[in-house]
């Protein structure tokens, strides 16, 4: 798959640890093949039209444009495909570019929320994909979004109130991760040590968790991400 030919899946990747993990197995499943673009030297125009694109994670912040300027021009692509109705899903600092996109704020914790915990649904959030969800989930951010004009909470937990939002049925934003599976966590647990050490945050407990809840956590993760997916497409192909 080349760039003149690109794949229907654009996920837009800010440091290489932090893909798509599982979800890649779920993309598949959805017969969607993607392929990765990574902000700081790739074009994001192949980005555009694409079926779906998925931006993930990163230690970055939205608010760093004047230290890393491709930030503008993701959310601005963010902007266009919401403008447009065209289905995206955003992950960590992918849901913070979505609500920066939509004109909302994103600003420093007190503390980050790393580990795995449970989401508290809203009654929106039971009504849509986010009913698939009923284990603990992996969080691990230092910043939080508020909400768009227009749109709600659809989860949240004691440190984070805003967890989760949709926009119509085409774009949807979530602070945690429902793709980093036992295989992936190692390669985070390199990539942020300093991070963990700096906040006491132990790695012996971050691994355990991730042996007991990550399968049924990521498999959960697949069924959201199918079920978003068919109300997605169904919007994208009404609005063509």
């Amino acid at each position: 798959m080349t760039r003149s030919d690109p794949a229907p899946v654009q996920v837009i990747r800010h440091v290489s640890f932090e893909g798509l993990g599982t979800m890649a197995r779920d993309l598949a499943t959805l017969e969607l093949p993607f392929e990765y673009l990574d902000p700081p030297h790739d074009d994001l125009a192949t980005a555009r039209e694409a079926e779906l694109v998925v931006v993930m994670g990163g230690s970055i912040s939205v608010n760093d444009s004047d230290r890393f300027p491709y930030l503008d021009a993701e959310t601005e692509l963010i902007r266009h495909r919401i403008a447009h109705c065209l289905p995206t899903l955003g992950i960590c600092l992918g849901a913070q570019l979505i609500a920066r996109a939509m004109g909302a704020s994103v600003a420093p914790m007190p503390s980050p929320e790393i580990g795995w915990a449970p989401l508290a649904l809203t009654a929106a959030g039971k009504e849509g994909p986010l009913r698939c969800l009923a284990s603990p989930v992996l969080h691990w951010h230092g910043e939080s979004f508020a909400l768009p004009d227009g749109s709600e909470s659809l989860a949240s937990t004691p440190r984070c109130p805003n967890q989760a939002f949709a926009i119509g049925d085409h774009t949807l934003a979530l602070q945690f991760h429902i793709e980093v599976g036992r295989d992936d966590l190692e390669r985070w647990l390199v990539g942020h040590i300093h991070e963990l050490d700096h906040h006491g945050i132990s790695v012996l407990r971050l691994r355990e968790d991730t042996r007991r809840y990550a399968a049924k956590a990521t498999a959960e993760g697949g069924e959201l991400l199918a079920a978003w997916w068919s109300g997605a497409i169904r919007s994208s192909t009404s609005t063509r």
